[in-house]
């Protein structure tokens, strides 16, 4: 085992903002590239299909970028701070996210278990005057503990099988009230 180093956020991943298309022009929405707003992060681990979709002349049009699937913890960082999932198709987001696309030498559900303690550091240095947000330049500053990349897989597939039983746990059928 070794020691794990303390690392700033934006070693491990790149942060990623988003972007929204006109609302008022019809050419860019109803495509094909999944677009999330913050509002479709619930508890759920992954994030499999947006509710909104853009066309490719919508995404041309605006700042989003397209996250890769597999390497991208969907973080929101305004207004409901650190809600998160893990992106399984390659998508977009608006604005109101920050989004973690993992490095290579860093393992994707490792720091998906950590959004606990990033979503505090983030909620703590929020700053605005409508409503608390945090950029990505100040979420890339937070320092973790980071153990080795093969330390980081372990840990990570742990809490992976825990999250399935829990979600398998859940889906249980309840017994019916007899009484």
């Amino acid at each position: 085992m070794t020691a794990w180093e303390q690392r700033k956020l934006g070693e491990a991943a790149t942060i990623v903002g988003g972007g929204t298309p006109s609302t008022n022009n019809d050419a860019y929405w109803d495509g094909d590239i999944d677009w999330y707003s913050p509002a479709e992060l619930g508890e759920q681990v992954y994030a499999d299909r947006s509710v909104r979709r853009i066309t490719q002349a919508g995404y041309d049009s605006c700042s989003a970028t397209l996250l890769p699937a597999g390497k991208t913890i969907l973080f929101t960082s305004r207004a409901g701070i650190g809600n998160t999932a893990i992106l399984r198709r390659s998508a977009c987001t608006n604005q109101g996210f920050q989004s973690l696309v993992v490095n290579d030498d860093t393992d994707v559900y490792f720091v998906y278990s950590m959004t606990d303690r990033i979503k505090k550091f983030a909620e703590q240095k929020a700053s605005g005057s409508t409503f608390l947000e945090i950029s990505g330049k100040g979420l890339a500053a937070g320092e973790f503990a980071f153990p080795s990349k093969d330390e980081q897989t372990a840990i990570g597939s742990m809490f992976k099988q825990l999250d399935h039983l829990i979600t398998l746990h859940q889906r249980e059928p309840r017994f019916a009230d007899t009484g």
